[in-house]
């Protein structure tokens, strides 16, 4: 384990490979069937974990832009891949939209959702807390209808990131999502 910013936070020095979830399209909802959403387990620990997530987001690459929770409707985001630290409490969220897939994030946990992926917080504890960032140059969007092909043919041409955010440029992300 490295030392990083916040007093007794810390983050993994080599992140453990991460979960890969493949979400086809469903329903209205587009997903990204091309690359898989990452869920990193346990990624970071201690006091001062949102300074610190935001410090190693920063770090590599992916600036963080908000601390909130996770909106709990179904939606995607059309014009940005988009990294969810889990700072605080815990939470349910289904991820692909409508009857998709479960999973329940604690904090310390890390997903990375590339664009298209639906999610929707189910519950959550008070002190569930969330740090969202994005690579450089992407701007999100809040998409709740099903997109036109302008759009997702504009999905295809967001830019790939250049490094992983919990890891950097030699993380599991720029290993696993390859385009097809």
């Amino acid at each position: 384990m490295l030392a990083v910013a916040g007093v007794g936070s810390r983050v993994a020095h080599a992140a453990a490979a991460p979960e890969m979830l493949r979400l086809s399209p469903n329903g209205w909802m587009p997903n990204n069937p091309d690359l898989p959403v990452l869920l990193y387990r346990a990624a970071f620990s201690g006091g001062g974990m949102a300074d610190a997530m935001e410090a190693a987001f920063e770090r590599n690459g992916w600036p963080p832009q908000w601390r909130n929770g996770v909106y709990d409707f179904h939606h995607f985001h059309s014009t940005a891949h988009e990294v969810l630290g889990f700072a605080g409490g815990q939470g349910r969220l289904m991820l692909g939209g409508e009857g998709g897939h479960e999973v329940t994030v604690r904090a310390g946990d890390v997903a990375v959702l590339p664009c298209g992926t639906g999610h929707c917080r189910l519950d959550a504890s008070a002190d569930f807390l969330v740090i969202g960032a994005y690579p450089p140059g992407e701007h999100w969007d809040i998409c709740r209808s099903a997109p036109d092909a302008a759009m997702l043919e504009r999905m295809k041409t967001v830019a790939f990131p250049a490094s992983d955010p919990v890891s950097g440029t030699n993380g599991p992300l720029v290993q696993l999502w390859k385009r097809s």
